[in-house]
């Protein structure tokens, strides 16, 4: 199959090296030359912009930043809409607002061209390892011709409900994680100023009542766990800044929704600080570093 990948991050590049490695011709994407050349170098063709990308491409996948990225990307001064066949299958897995996937889904339907939201969980070892999870919003049929090409980039594969749904269940999860990243950040350093070595501790809760994902695979405690980013200088990993955003995302929908969500409100409040404080480029466990003991 013809693709096109448009958007090739930490995220996109590993998942179009999945389907070119899986045997689509993939032609990919980019405002960086230098991740053009990263996916160049692996065999997948270039294309010198969006609208080269998408021509003659029977699917077409996106993995962009925010919501003005998608927007714009679809129906702005670019329309890339226009420029893609009629019949033609879009499967964007940026992490936006659901309202913006619903808008550049109806205005896609209109073109004649299928539009589903498939945000990803996983992180960047399971987009190289293509065992990502997906939530995907769009209708039955849509998601039976995208299953296919999301069985290459992931092992999980959800139908969470209409257009917009698959954006719901990711901010919803991903406000989960970063509210249970503080309470896990909160223990361990009160553990710590306590005088508990943090390996028994987290060890203690992991097999107790307060097992979590992250004291599982992801100890925001440097040393814990060996491959963790905060083992290694909390570098790689989620960035804090993109947890700020989607808990962002999450507190405008509960806005619009009117659903009270006090703790993903302070969980914000906290990321927010951390970022401001110099840490947004830091992988979102080093949360941890505001709750520690000083001196």
């Amino acid at each position: 199959m013809q693709i096109a990948f448009i958007g090739l991050g930490n995220m996109g590049a590993p998942m179009a090296i999945n389907l070119h490695k899986a045997g689509h011709s993939v032609k990919a994407f980019d405002l960086s030359a230098d991740a053009l050349a990263k996916v160049k170098a692996e065999g997948l063709q270039v294309a010198t912009s969006a609208q080269d990308a998408v021509q003659g491409a029977e699917a077409i996948v996106t993995m962009l930043p925010a919501s003005q990225h998608v927007e714009g990307l679809f129906l702005g001064s670019g329309n890339l809409l226009a420029s893609i066949a009629k019949g033609a299958l879009v499967i964007d897995s940026s992490t936006i607002a659901a309202a913006t996937s619903q808008k550049v889904a109806k205005a896609a339907e209109a073109a004649g061209i299928d539009f589903i939201d498939a945000p990803v969980s996983g992180g960047t070892g399971g987009a190289i390892a293509g065992t990502l999870t997906f939530m995907v919003g769009g209708t039955d049929a849509q998601l039976q011709r995208a299953r296919p090409l999301l069985e290459k980039m992931g092992a999980n594969i959800f139908h969470a409900g209409a257009v917009g749904a698959g954006q719901t269940a990711k901010i919803c999860n991903n406000m989960l994680l970063g509210i249970l990243m503080v309470g896990t950040s909160e223990a361990i350093a009160l553990g710590v100023a306590n005088g508990l070595d943090p390996k028994v501790l987290s060890e203690i809760m992991r097999r107790s009542s307060g097992g979590n994902w992250a004291l599982e695979k992801y100890n925001p405690f440097p040393g814990v766990h060996e491959n963790a980013p905060a083992s290694k200088g909390y570098a790689g990993g989620f960035g804090t800044d993109l947890m700020l955003k989607d808990l962002g995302l999450a507190q405008e929908n509960a806005i619009t929704t009117k659903a009270s969500t006090p703790l993903g409100g302070m969980a914000r409040a906290i990321y927010a600080a951390h970022s401001i404080a110099g840490h947004g480029g830091e992988d979102f466990s080093s949360v941890i570093k505001m709750l520690q003991k000083k001196g």
